[in-house]
């Protein structure tokens, strides 16, 4: 891409880069790197950025919601990083118009990809403190993933996750973890859908079906909470 190309995105992340090549490097992804012989894709840009995304999540939830105990926060340091929310976050931004990909991923509709958008998100959160430092890339942070995450939802943040209720709620019963268990795959490669059972003292209880395994199973161990408790009261 020529310069003025990438002017839409910058004003998109509020971010002026420097120096470029770090904004097209946090775009490039392996199959580009290997099709074009290029020197480097954004694999070692999303370690970095992983990181970066967890340190200014992590401070903002420690001064933002003081009386919480460190459970309650990485409940939900976890929700708002999760590879769905990074994925929310990038096609927010558009980030799939600005992949370089290589061929193949290309026609299998790789923009579009949870994964690949997710970890281009890191990616670019990383370019974004190397170019800049932590200061642009904390405000970066906050405002695609953070304060999407608080609206209307801030009061359930630090909640346990449907998996961990379901397994507070079976250990409370003296009863053994639930098994999650994929029972049929659908679709494109790209677009996916996932059937995930839950196994409750060796009985599926519940099942759901979304476009990816986790989201299947949160889904899942919901509806069978709601069973189970359903159940139990005698309703």
């Amino acid at each position: 891409m020529g310069e003025a190309e990438w002017e839409p995105l910058e004003s998109i992340l509020g971010h002026t880069f420097r120096q470029r090549q770090w904004l097209e490097l946090a775009l490039t992804h392996s199959t580009r790197r290997l099709e074009a012989s290029e020197s480097a894709d954004n694999e070692r840009l999303e370690f970095l950025g992983d990181a970066v995304v967890g340190l200014v999540v992590s401070e903002y939830l420690a001064e933002a919601f003081p009386d919480w105990t460190s459970g309650q926060l990485s409940q939900a340091r976890a929700r708002i990083v999760s590879a769905d929310s990074l994925c929310a976050a990038a096609r927010a931004m558009d980030l799939g118009s600005y992949l370089r990909l290589g061929r193949g991923e290309e026609k299998t509709g790789g923009r579009d990809k949870p994964t690949l958008l997710a970890d281009a998100y890191e990616a670019l959160i990383a370019a974004v403190y190397n170019d800049g430092g932590l200061e642009p890339a904390r405000g970066l942070v906050q405002r695609t993933l953070i304060a999407p995450a608080l609206e209307g939802a801030a009061h359930v943040l630090g909640q346990p996750d449907e998996k961990s209720a379901l397994q507070e709620f079976l250990q409370a019963r003296g009863q053994a973890p639930a098994e999650y268990r994929v029972v049929s795959e659908s679709g494109p490669d790209h677009r996916k859908s996932f059937r995930v059972e839950v196994v409750v003292a060796g009985s599926a209880v519940a099942s759901a079906e979304a476009g990816n395994k986790k989201r299947a199973e949160q889904q899942a161990a919901a509806q069978a909470l709601r069973d189970l408790r359903a159940v139990e009261s005698g309703k």
